[in-house]
């Protein structure tokens, strides 16, 4: 038969007088189970003279029982402890009262300087149950609340010196200080430091926000930044393919007219030869007939050319392939690997300057702040803005089909036919609106001009809005993805995902946009002499922006440049 398994706990086999676990067990009548020493201690105190209860159920015994170790109760208390199932638990505060064996106190007296085990606390209450003895958790710390100087409790704290005193403190060296009981002063502080707690969490938690935010403010300028240098790399190597396309042609066509003349002169020289090769076949037939007279009347018709052939020039086409073009190419390399290494040379010293930046200390910082705008303050005046201002390329692969640039693609006019442009995923399907080329993340300032009955939109957007259809995920303020304003004549109004605001103060024909993406503000202004806001919108940029425009039937915008 397979033995049975028994779940015990240690509190089983714990005395309740001294809560420790059982030394020599012994079971009173009633079924209860004690130290022998604890039993016999509790029963020889001069309340339980000629009267034998039991410290748990208070059930009487008379006479007194006699005691016996409990055999079987004291082996298995030993298995246990053996089977190692006993947690270690701390020694904790002994009784003051105990004598010899001294149980474990449940609770300490401020009154009486002492700490009680079950058994004694009772006798304490009993004894003292008029009396409003103040009763703590066991601590071994007593003497600590005591005044050093007069032993008495310190149940006060004098704000003057910051220390805790007892009332003989106030009568002397603390007379007329600002004292409050121990127990006010207690939940005073314990206030104060839960606020300043919760004010040092808050605190905590808005820099983490803040930082959190900075590092996605920075990626997304990271972002906008290598896209723009991606797009400009590329805008310079299609312009060195174009010039190299331009050279080859140059030589093509120098070569088609050295060539040229070769053939004519060819042409002429294989005439000659075909002329020859008759003239010579004449000579083969005279030269086999008898007829002398023959032969030289006929001979004197023979015609040999003798003139020599001039040949074409190919030195000069030699000189320009190999020397003159070749030099030209080589002191254009050289020339543009000296202005490239310049220019990235000022690059990476701007880079490496902001990367310098980041790590200046306070001092450095607010030299640096003196030589630039405050980034916690707005620009006020134009030159202000100016300092922001970012040359804006339309894309015009995103341009709708009714779009039509001019002035080299810086305008942009809705026709009422569309344009033969080509295909591309990027370009609007429906509503007449087209994009910038570079994203932006950062504090950038830009300049439109606009013109035409049929209003215009000016406004940005994430560059996954939709392109694709005719709803309100496609136009430029109608859902969440981008912000506009919208001018006609000379009304305007702003739009974001589906809200509008009605603007007051008329548009002017020439707007300033101001982003400052890591603040959160996009504004607009009418500019003329002064900068007029018009409207000033927060919102939090989770990616960086692309400019955008509509452009209604018959008007036209253009990108100011400055």
């Amino acid at each position: 038969m397979a033995a049975a398994t028994i779940s015990i706990e240690q509190d089983q086999f714990c005395c309740s007088v001294c809560l420790e676990v059982l030394r020599d067990p012994v079971t009173i009548p009633c079924g209860h189970s004690y130290c022998l020493d604890c039993i016999e201690d509790y029963w020889s105190t001069a309340k339980q003279k000629d009267q034998y209860s039991c410290p748990q159920c208070r059930q009487v015994f008379n006479p007194r029982p006699l005691l016996s170790r409990n055999t079987v109760l004291a082996e298995v208390v030993e298995k246990f402890l053996k089977t190692g199932v006993q947690a270690a638990k701390p020694e904790g505060v002994k009784c003051s009262a105990c004598k010899g064996r001294k149980g474990r106190a449940v609770k300490s007296c401020l009154s009486c300087l002492e700490s009680y085990c079950a058994a004694h606390l009772k006798a304490h209450e009993e004894r003292f149950h008029r009396k409003a003895h103040k009763l703590i958790p066991a601590s071994d710390e007593l003497r600590e609340k005591l005044c050093q100087q007069h032993n008495k409790l310190l149940r006060l704290y004098c704000h003057t010196d910051q220390q805790c005193v007892c009332s003989q403190c106030v009568k002397e060296r603390h007379r007329g200080h600002d004292t409050a009981p121990v127990v006010d002063e207690r939940a005073t502080q314990q206030k104060k430091l839960k606020e300043t707690s919760l004010k040092s969490v808050q605190k905590l938690r808005d820099t983490e926000k803040e930082l959190r935010y900075v590092i996605k403010y920075i990626k997304h300028s990271t972002e906008a930044v290598a896209e723009e240098s991606e797009r400009l790399f590329s805008k310079l190597i299609r312009l060195i393919e174009k010039h190299s396309s331009e050279v080859k042609e140059k030589l093509r066509v120098q070569e088609r007219v050295v060539v040229g003349q070769a053939e004519e002169v060819l042409e002429m020289v294989q005439k000659e030869m075909a002329e020859l090769r008759r003239t010579e076949a004449e000579l083969e037939r005279l030269s086999h007939t008898e007829d002398n007279i023959h032969f030289l009347q006929k001979s004197k018709s023979l015609h040999f050319p003798s003139k020599t052939v001039e040949m074409p020039n190919t030195d000069a086409l030699t000189y320009l392939m190999y020397k003159t073009t070749r030099d030209g190419l080589a002191e254009l390399k050289g020339s543009l690997d000296e202005t490239l290494s310049k220019d990235f040379s000022r690059v990476s010293d701007k880079v490496n300057s902001l990367k310098e930046s980041s790590n200046l200390n306070t001092a450095d910082k607010t030299k640096a702040k003196d030589m630039d705008i405050p980034y916690n303050s707005e620009p006020k005046t134009r030159a202000d803005f100016l300092q922001y201002y970012n040359d804006l390329t339309l894309d015009p692969n995103t341009a709708n089909s009714y779009l039509s640039f001019s002035d080299g693609r810086r305008a942009v006019t809705t026709r009422s036919e569309p344009q033969p442009y080509p295909d591309h995923p990027d370009r609007f399907t429906s509503w007449a609106q087209v994009l910038c080329r570079a994203g932006m993340a950062g504090r950038c300032y830009w300049e439109v001009e606009w013109a035409g009955n049929g209003g215009v939109s000016i406004g940005l957007c994430y560059k996954n809005m939709n392109r694709i259809g005719g709803g309100s995920d496609c136009k430029l303020g109608h859902n969440s993805k981008s912000w506009s304003l919208d001018c006609a004549n000379k009304v305007c109004s702003f739009q974001h995902n589906k809200e509008s605001v009605s603007i007051a103060a008329p548009c002017s024909s020439r707007i300033g946009v101001f982003l400052d993406f890591r603040g959160g503000t996009l504004s607009f202004y009418n500019v003329s002499n002064s900068m007029t806001l018009l409207h000033k919108e927060r919102s939090t940029f989770t990616q960086p922006v692309y400019p955008g425009f509509w452009v209604g039937l018959g008007s036209t915008l253009k990108l100011c440049s400055l």
